[in-house]
């Protein structure tokens, strides 16, 4: 009993570090949203770009970040150490769904699976970022 008590003690820790090397093991970005009230909202996510821009994930539509993207305060991206103002816009679905995921599978390959078995992006929404 007690063997198998370590073996699954052992299973815990080898997803929870997989799970970790998979978030944060490639490019990871901070998006700065702001609240009505001007509250700053730092949020880490993956990123990926194409000839249409910088684009991001927003995994469900009820991620608070969505709603603060349009407050005056602005949108800022803080990438490789510096911080860039962004104009955020959400792509439409069908398209913009199947486009980020398209981006994020191709940046991150197993890490994005692995992240998959997770987490439920049958619903994200593509954020398309004009930075400069």
């Amino acid at each position: 009993m007690r063997r198998l008590g370590a073996i699954a003690v052992v299973a815990v820790l080898v997803a929870a570090g997989g799970t970790l090397v998979a978030l944060e093991g490639g490019e990871v970005v901070v998006l700065r949203t702001h609240d009505a009230a001007g509250k700053p909202r730092d949020t880490r996510t993956w990123v990926a770009d194409d000839g249409d821009g910088t684009w991001i994930e927003a995994a469900n539509p009820g991620r608070p970040f969505l709603a603060q993207l349009k407050e005056p305060a602005g949108v800022m991206l803080r990438r490789g150490g510096s911080w860039t103002r962004c104009q955020a816009d959400i792509a439409p679905n069908p398209d913009g769904h199947e486009r980020i995921r398209r981006l994020l599978a191709s940046k991150y390959g197993w890490k994005d699976r692995w992240m998959g078995l997770l987490t439920d992006t049958s619903r994200s929404l593509a954020v398309r970022l004009a930075c400069g």
